[in-house]
């Protein structure tokens, strides 16, 4: 077992600062995992020339990827950092902030743009909650089988990172929100409000903007089918296009 851990962290203490490298040396224990390590520079924050800094922000919840909210750029990978495992990683381990969001500070973005894509498409069911509804409609369970799937999505950021359509000159709301409409339109009461959300994908920044590299569904934790969603969203929005076209 190596004596140390020997850690890369891309630092930038503001959003308008431009961004460092600093090394860390840590003593090695067992079972550690990237949030672990991160917490012993925090109480420490000495580097590994052994000269006093500031401990390096990150965010976290959960700890048990659920929340996507300490996803980072590890040895290269978008990933979540609690269940990246000292053990199984390549040292020197480098860490970065995701680069497709606004850095905050040191290893912490601001995901805003995520839950907008998600206003935008109207990845919600709109229901009046003032009085019992009853139970609902029931949805069957063989589209409850590949819908429970698109629930898991914890808009981490990870497709984002890994689609090359995702950048500062697009507008592309990306794949989790893509397969959020579907999720919300295959559901009984979600249905709804189908086309309001087809309409919505068929805009500037829609599923046209799409350049189906794929990267998405294999940077997905969850192993969301991200690609069979906007498949699927495909077919839907040309029937879709098609009727309005001929209400016209």
């Amino acid at each position: 077992m190596p004596e140390f851990i020997q850690l890369k962290v891309r630092r930038q203490p503001s959003p308008n600062d431009k961004g460092y490298w600093e090394e860390f040396k840590i003593p090695y224990k067992s079972n550690m995992n990237v949030i672990s390590v991160l917490m012993e520079i925090q109480k420490n924050p000495v580097n590994a020339e052994g000269k006093k800094t500031t401990a390096v922000v990150w965010e976290c919840n959960c700890l048990e990827e659920v929340c996507g909210a300490c996803t980072m750029v590890i040895n290269g990978q978008a990933r979540q950092a609690c269940t990246a495992l000292i053990d199984r990683l390549q040292q020197p381990i480098t860490l970065q902030a995701l680069s497709k969001f606004p850095v905050i500070r040191d290893l912490m973005v601001d995901r805003k743009q995520m839950f907008e894509n998600l206003k935008k498409v109207k990845a919600w069911i709109p229901i009046d909650g003032t009085y019992d509804l009853g139970p609902g409609p029931r949805m069957a369970s063989k589209v409850q089988e590949w819908a429970y799937h698109l629930s898991k999505c914890m808009t981490c950021g990870c497709c984002m990172e890994a689609c090359p359509q995702v950048n500062s000159a697009s507008k592309f709301i990306g794949p989790a929100a893509l397969s959020q409409v579907r999720l919300f339109n295959a559901h009984p009461t979600g249905e709804m409000n189908r086309e309001e959300r087809l309409d919505a994908i068929m805009g500037d920044g829609g599923i046209t903007d799409c350049g189906n590299s794929q990267n998405c569904v294999q940077a997905c934790p969850k192993e969301i089918p991200l690609t069979t969603s906007i498949a699927d969203l495909n077919k839907d929005t040309v029937v879709w296009g098609i009727k309005k076209w001929l209400k016209s």
